[in-house]
């Protein structure tokens, strides 16, 4: 292994490290925001996964969404084992499909797109694996949290995701720029000359952004 490679992974896992802390504080400032339904939180470490995705790949995210779910569950979490599930089920099924796309090729329209299927698919996921899941772990009649899924679950998870699409949209750019100024950021992590953002899609990506903030506060209500 050449110099430079050696380098570039050095750097690689400096920067899933540093991620993984970041996405790890993320997640403690959005704990003590209201949950919807007294246990539905909202939790912004999916952003900076989704990030990471995009800067280091889909491998990278997975790696991260495990190693910040399993600090979760040893440090502040109360929900043990299948609050672990649920953390890693639902932030790799909205940071992978991103990742994916975007490795493919380095577009605001792939990003976009994965980021739609992210949404897509981890709120699918969620309303499955709750129906599977929460009889047991709220110990209630399956018939219960049916009921719950289309006016509870459904919404919750389609603004989280939103919400979390949004802001990965506006972060990701500044992120990406910062990190490659300091030099953490390897050369197979970004394109040569990576695209900025459109207005119209950080415009966009505001609107969605504050509409789901909205929607978010008056579900706590």
């Amino acid at each position: 292994m050449s110099e430079t490679s050696n380098r570039n992974s050095t750097k690689r896992l400096t920067l899933m490290a540093m991620l993984a802390a970041i996405a790890y504080a993320a997640m403690l400032i959005t704990r003590p925001l209201p949950a919807v339904a007294g246990f539905l939180s909202y939790d912004l470490k999916d952003v900076i996964i989704a990030i990471a995705g995009f800067l280091l790949g889909p491998a990278a995210a997975l790696i991260i969404t495990v190693t910040v779910s399993l600090i979760e569950m040893v440090t502040v979490s109360s929900t043990g084992p299948i609050g672990l599930l649920m953390n890693v089920l639902s932030t790799a099924a909205f940071a992978l499909p991103p990742s994916l796309l975007y490795r493919r090729e380095r577009t605001l329209k792939n990003a976009a797109l994965g980021l739609g299927l992210g949404v897509a698919l981890m709120t699918a996921m969620m309303l499955a694996w709750n129906y599977i899941v929460t009889p047991m772990y709220m110990g209630v009649p399956r018939q219960v949290v049916a009921g719950m899924l289309l006016p509870t679950f459904l919404p919750f998870n389609l603004v989280k995701g939103g919400l979390n699409a949004g802001i990965t949209m506006l972060l990701y750019k500044p992120l990406s720029a910062a990190l490659k100024k300091t030099g953490l950021l390897p050369r197979q992590g970004e394109a040569a000359k990576p695209r900025r953002f459109s207005p119209a899609a950080t415009l966009i990506s505001a609107m969605v952004v504050i509409t789901c903030v909205v929607v978010f506060i008056l579900m706590t209500r």
